[in-house]
């Protein structure tokens, strides 16, 4: 299935999706589990594929927005300290397909109204200090809904720290970006120990999706995204997911 008709496509896709998301601190996990689920690739293929290529993009991310200056340490390691071992127990679980696809559906639903939340939302109020206790708390819920669906926990990291106002957004990119890459690489050091199935494509899928994320992320760490591109991604990802959950 590499350089078939399917392939190609999905590799479109999967670079679309890397632009856009490494443009706001994402990795894109989302975004491939929607274009894998319209062209209806097995779930024991989706979750590890969608690991693989976060760890690609979320790297690149999170080296562009540090070196823009747009993290938060004091945020980020109890966030971390949380979600590693639990997405990493996530990944080690296997949920039968009739459980993934519409728990699948309901993330791609969620992201696409964080998505539309994101497009339209306010100049930033006034911050407020995280209790580190709560910190870790959401980083363990994060990371095993990270490890069990495949996505590196970013999309709903992203919303909670803006509703929280616990970080400026430029910041909360940087974060995500790193919060990303390690719960994808917990998950997918758990997906190893039940022998995950990869695509033929992977190799040509990865090329796309790194060549979106260093464009994406050079744009996105020093502007942030563009509003009607976010209401469109959100149509994508509804369509997926309820296209995932129909036919669960």
């Amino acid at each position: 299935m590499m350089f078939d008709t399917e392939g190609v496509v999905l590799a479109a896709l999967i670079f679309v999706a890397a632009m856009l998301y490494a443009s706001v601190g994402h990795a894109g996990a989302s975004g491939y589990l929607a274009a894998m689920a319209l062209f209806g690739v097995a779930p024991e293929v989706m979750k590890p594929t969608a690991l693989s290529l976060n760890i690609l993009v979320a790297l690149i991310a999170t080296f562009k927005f540090y070196r823009a200056g747009a993290f938060s340490w004091r945020i980020f390691l109890p966030l971390a300290a949380g979600s590693v071992p639990l997405a990493w127990l996530g990944g080690t679980l296997v949920l039968p397909g009739h459980f993934y696809k519409p728990l699948v559906g309901m993330v791609l639903v969620y992201a696409a109204w964080a998505s539309l939340k994101r497009a339209s939302r306010p100049q930033d109020a006034q911050l407020r200090t995280p209790p580190t206790v709560l910190l870790i708390a959401c980083g363990a819920v994060l990371g095993l809904l990270s490890g069990l669906t495949g996505v590196g926990g970013g999309i709903f990291l992203s919303p909670l720290l803006l509703f929280l106002r616990w970080a400026e957004v430029r910041v909360i990119s940087g974060i995500a970006a790193a919060f990303i890459l390690l719960n994808s690489i917990a998950g997918l050091l758990g997906v190893i120990r039940v022998a995950p199935e990869l695509p033929a494509a992977l190799p040509l899928w990865a090329v796309a999706a790194i060549a979106g994320g260093f464009l994406g992320a050079e744009l996105g760490s020093r502007r942030l995204g563009n509003a009607g591109i976010q209401r469109a991604l959100a149509l994508v990802l509804a369509v997926a997911g309820v296209k995932m959950i129909a036919t669960a």
